[in-house]
């Protein structure tokens, strides 16, 4: 007998990158890489203060409305502060949405590839899916718009997109937005918002006029707080308001709320963390251009790279020299990787060693 519900019986679980420490045990080396999960390189020391006097606090649940980071951020971003919905990294903001908003057999669009874990929840909702495919690797609004049904909920929109690092300027997606229907909500996907260009789309003003947005953005990329969970959407008052009924109460810990708070104040160090960024995403640029690699012109700190056979054996390769990219066979991609933006003695090792795999392979 069946105990689990029918959705999960052939649902394909998201297989995240290989940590560190899995990969030091399993082949017993001693230093590795990873260049597989679009974190930054670098760890925010400064925080190491600020972390080590909330120690005192740790057997107390934290407040649960995010009280001084909300009142920050709705400065910042020039929103009202109960506009603000916390997540468990930005990804569970997702999961709300679709735990909130969709009922069996409603649709929700998303294009193919992108980031996974669209899909994956909205069938765990029983949603139906309906794919647009991407074209020349970014996002077809025009499509997109034609897939719009009575059924349509929600269309999920990466922007930048993962895998592929392309972006939708302000112009592209204020026209798009003009041929949705306001009863569906186009959410948007801001993860990697700090690395994107000037052109960006001003997401907050376009919330303001059309209210069927909701947009999430998350500290576990630009400002290096992977490791503890933090995320967060903008939406309206009402949509807003529905997500945080079906938000768990402690969902952020204190360490979290802690990080956010000083990392939103350490504009510095932001700062290095794009420009280092962008200093070596141009570094691979060049060394890919001298193997004759072909590869996507990013907005965010990863590379997707398109080695025009496939990947496995590559990765596998790479794997054993302590290199860990993302081999992208479960979105489609079986002959891409994409490679994230470390340090220059990561990216060295990187090129040093993809190079040594074309020349004897």
């Amino acid at each position: 007998m069946k105990i689990y519900r029918k959705e999960l019986e052939k649902l394909k679980v998201y297989k995240p990158g290989k940590p560190i420490e899995e990969v030091k045990r399993e082949l017993g080396l001693k230093e590795v890489y990873k260049l597989a999960s679009n974190e930054i390189p670098f760890s925010p020391l400064y925080l190491r203060d600020a972390l080590t006097r909330e120690l005192k606090n740790v057997s107390r649940y934290p407040e649960s409305n995010c009280f001084y980071l909300r009142k920050v951020l709705a400065k910042k971003l020039k929103v009202c502060g109960e506009q603000i919905v916390f997540g468990n990294g930005s990804d569970e903001v997702i999961t709300l949405a679709l735990r909130a908003f969709i009922e069996r057999g409603e649709e929700v669009i998303v294009s193919y590839p992108t980031f996974l874990i669209y899909e994956i929840q909205a069938r765990i909702e029983g949603a139906k899916i309906r794919r647009v495919p991407l074209k020349d690797f970014r996002y077809d609004l025009d499509a997109i718009a034609r897939k719009v049904t009575r059924k349509t909920k929600i269309i999920f929109i990466a922007n930048p997109d993962n895998p592929t690092g392309t972006y939708l300027a302000h112009k592209e997606v204020e026209g798009f937005l003009r041929k949705i229907p306001k009863r569906v909500l186009v959410y948007f996907d801001e993860a990697y918002f700090e690395f994107a260009p000037n052109d960006f789309p001003r997401t907050a003003a376009l919330l303001k006029k059309r209210g069927n947005i909701i947009f999430t953005r998350t500290f576990s990329k630009a400002y290096g707080l992977a490791g503890l969970r933090i995320g967060y959407g903008v939406a309206s008052l009402e949509v807003a308001g529905i997500l945080n009924k079906v938000r768990e109460p402690f969902n952020i810990n204190r360490f979290a709320q802690c990080a956010a708070l000083n990392a939103l104040q350490n504009k510095n160090f932001l700062k290095k963390i794009i420009s280092y960024t962008q200093n070596e995403k141009r570094y691979l640029y060049r060394q890919l251009q001298v193997l004759d690699i072909s590869f996507i012109k990013s907005a965010t700190n990863f590379i997707l790279v398109n080695f025009k056979k496939d990947t496995r054996s590559l990765y596998e390769y790479l794997l054993g020299q302590g290199i860990i990219v993302r081999e992208l066979r479960s979105w489609g991609l079986k002959d891409f990787f994409r490679v994230t933006v470390g340090t220059h003695k990561e990216n060295v090792k990187f090129i040093q060693k993809l190079a040594y795999y074309l020349k004897n392979s």
